[in-house]
């Protein structure tokens, strides 16, 4: 039986991919940014080979374009795009909503998705947008962990890397995003009474508003893509 031998390059090809990867759901290298891979790969610190590997997978992701000999380009998110995005989110995590209150979670259980409300409030009241959503989405992934299904969990965050893109672009173009923790915590109250008929309904509705506001970026601002 052949032995596999350990691949001393798959680390920095994690590593490339990670850096390349959080800069453009970051909007660091935003929607048509384009770069030769010797410039990523001077921007990283690293040779062209783990770049190169990288940028490979981000390719099937559908984040970057590998344009051979002119290197890569971020690719854009179009309305259309988000709109599908955020149907299959809004199923999802309604399907996670009601996984968990069928469960009936005790208040300690539940207590990282106040506390995330919580900075939520206080991030708000900062003025701290970018606080305000790390801690909204501090809340989703905490609903989906506690769910408990783990390829539910798996599918939601591939979408929900490519809505984070959209999110971040047009956190200071939306309204201020008053009405989430409040949604937040008619979510939890459904869930915690065992509510799952509830909590789908409340789940759904923060969802579908969250789509509406940012669908309507794109038409207010002329957006064909971003």
């Amino acid at each position: 039986m052949k032995t596999l031998q350990p691949n001393p390059g798959a680390s920095l090809v994690d590593a490339a991919y990670a850096q390349i990867r959080q800069r453009i759901l970051d909007n660091v290298w935003p929607p048509g940014y384009r770069a030769l891979e010797q410039e990523v790969a001077l921007a990283l610190g690293m040779s062209r080979t783990p770049v190169r590997e990288a940028l490979m997978r981000l390719s099937g992701e559908g984040l970057v374009e590998v344009i051979p000999r002119h290197g890569m380009r971020v690719l854009p998110v179009s309305p259309n795009d988000m709109r599908e995005i955020y149907e299959i989110l809004t199923a999802l995590e309604c399907l996670a909503a009601e996984l968990l209150a069928r469960r009936r979670p005790g208040a300690r259980e539940l207590k990282p998705l106040v506390d995330a409300s919580a900075d939520m409030d206080r991030a708000l009241r900062a003025e701290d947008l970018d606080a305000w959503a790390a801690a909204d989405e501090r809340f989703h992934a905490r609903l989906l962990d506690l769910a408990g299904n783990r390829q539910l969990q798996a599918t939601v965050l591939n979408y929900w890397d490519r809505a984070h893109r959209a999110r971040m672009f047009t956190l200071r173009l939306r309204p201020k995003p008053t009405n989430s923790t409040k949604e937040h915590m008619q979510m939890l109250k459904r869930i915690s009474a065992g509510d799952a008929e509830g909590a789908v309904e409340v789940t759904r509705a923060h969802r579908e508003r969250a789509n509406r506001e940012l669908l309507a970026i794109f038409e207010q601002y002329k957006l064909a893509q971003m």
